[in-house]
């Protein structure tokens, strides 16, 4: 009985290894882009779980994969209409809406139809129920129960003073007075500038 022996596997050469690291990267840039997860695209383009987390990062410095994925970004934001002015506006719809947009003068609840956009961009949440008087044949619709959630203007509001610099995180250093003092210098001579 003679047995087949395989021919040994030919070493990769310089173009093989080259067309594989590519559609590496390139596998790695389509996974990035679905949750911006460096560590899960590395797993997913074939990086070992071990080595995962760091071939992500070195491969996010890597100016080619860079580009590529601003790129990527770029177009996805563009057809989305996602831009600074527009996340602006949004912010500040959430941070000024008036709440009595929704009523009538007379307390009633205005039709979704006659709210301003502005104030609908508000709304987190709109629930409806039709009310109903009598049983069989004398049932009959006496009105409807509408509620509006309107979004926390706490959170928009915040964002809002960031962007104008209207809050900034305080730092607060103690310790040794020379060190104190050499900051003071600093502070002293970068407002004379």
């Amino acid at each position: 009985m003679t047995t087949k022996k395989s021919a040994p596997a030919k070493p990769q050469g310089k173009q093989e290894r080259s067309k594989a690291v590519k559609q590496r990267r390139t596998r790695f840039i389509k996974e990035f882009l679905i949750d911006q997860n460096a560590t899960r695209a590395a797993k997913a383009a074939g990086f070992s779980p071990k080595t995962a987390h760091s071939q992500g990062q070195r491969l996010l410095k890597n100016a080619e994969v860079r580009s590529e994925i601003d790129s990527e970004n770029e177009k996805a934001n563009s057809k989305l209409d996602l831009t600074v002015d527009r996340v602006k506006l949004e912010i500040a719809r959430l941070a000024f809406y008036d709440p009595a947009a929704f009523w009538n003068e007379n307390g009633s609840a205005k039709p979704i139809h006659e709210i301003d956009e502005d104030s609908r961009r508000a709304l987190s949440g709109f629930e409806m129920a039709e009310l109903f008087e009598g049983a069989g044949e004398d049932r009959a619709m006496v009105g409807y129960v509408k509620k509006f959630k309107l979004a926390s203007k706490d959170r928009a509001l915040e964002l809002a003073a960031r962007h104008l610099k209207m809050l900034t995180d305080k730092v607060e250093i103690t310790g040794d007075e020379a060190i104190l003092q050499a900051l003071a210098e600093g502070r002293k001579r970068a407002a004379q500038r």
